[in-house]
């Protein structure tokens, strides 16, 4: 009798464990979801940086500027400004290096300085360079009749997020005989900040009567760079005139930016580039 009784409770616990096991998850996911559907709930996440946005430090934007520049001509003579004009229309896909230059068909964001703002906002920051000494006193205001601005993205390729958007700021060309005295004829402009990071002037001035070195360190601190250094190195095939002095900056764990401050006599150009 007590057999009996003991395998029939043992029969009744293996068919409740069967039942539970067909029906019991059905069950349970419906009572959950009775409770949860139709509710909003708030839950804490740690943070995986996941859409964080890596704000770049001045020599950092500057190496980038630097390795970017070299998929187009730099406009250093006439000739080699007429040159870059085809190739300023490349594409990404186009590009086999790990740095892109192109230009900016979707326009500047909120954060970015517009198009109708991007000549006063440069002759803003021409009147700074020139209380700081980097620029004449004698350049010229630009006006927006006589200039034309294009938006650019410099990008690392290998690591999009490392990237910044720039104006490019250029006296037109196509007017004969265009007086080019004291005037502004190509500028890089962070489109964020409005610092100019590269110009080409012409001036009245001639290269004895400049200070190279207190010039770029004014333009330096004017962008907040770190760690500047005389380029010791003499190679006469560096540039085309010989008129010229260069300086180096660390790009953080990119690189070296390499900064030259030069003269073109004859046509009175001053100009500041920036190079790997």
């Amino acid at each position: 009798m007590k057999c009996w009784i003991k395998y029939s409770i043992l029969a009744l616990f293996v068919v409740l464990i069967l039942c539970f096991a067909i029906w019991g998850p059905e069950k349970l996911s419906n009572y959950r979801d009775k409770y949860s559907m139709n509710k909003v709930s708030v839950e804490e996440l740690e943070s995986t940086g996941e859409g964080y946005r890596y704000e770049l430090t001045s020599n950092e934007k500057l190496y980038i500027l630097s390795m970017c520049l070299k998929y187009q001509e730099l406009p250093e003579t006439e000739q080699s400004k007429n040159n870059r004009l085809a190739n300023e229309n490349m594409m990404y896909e186009e590009l086999s290096g790990s740095y892109a230059f192109i230009i900016n068909k979707k326009g500047p964001t909120d954060k970015e300085i517009k198009e109708e703002q991007v000549y006063e906002i440069c002759n803003q920051e021409i009147d700074e360079l020139k209380d700081l000494g980097v620029l004449p006193g004698g350049i010229k205001a630009i006006e927006k009749s006589a200039y034309e601005a294009q938006l650019y993205s410099a990008i690392d390729v290998l690591d999009p997020r490392n990237n910044m958007p720039v104006w490019k700021v250029s006296l037109y060309t196509s007017q004969q005989n265009a007086d080019k005295s004291n005037r502004l004829l190509d500028a890089y402009i962070d489109a964020r900040t409005g610092k100019i990071y590269e110009f080409y002037v012409r001036i009245d001035e001639t290269w004895e009567e400049l200070e190279p070195e207190k010039m770029v360190k004014s333009w330096s601190d004017y962008l907040e760079l770190k760690g500047m250094t005389k380029d010791t190195s003499d190679n006469p095939l560096l540039e085309t005139t010989p008129y010229f002095e260069r300086y180096c900056f660390p790009g953080g764990e990119s690189g070296i930016t390499t900064v030259t401050i030069g003269f073109y006599e004859g046509i009175n150009e001053l100009f500041l580039k920036i190079t790997e």
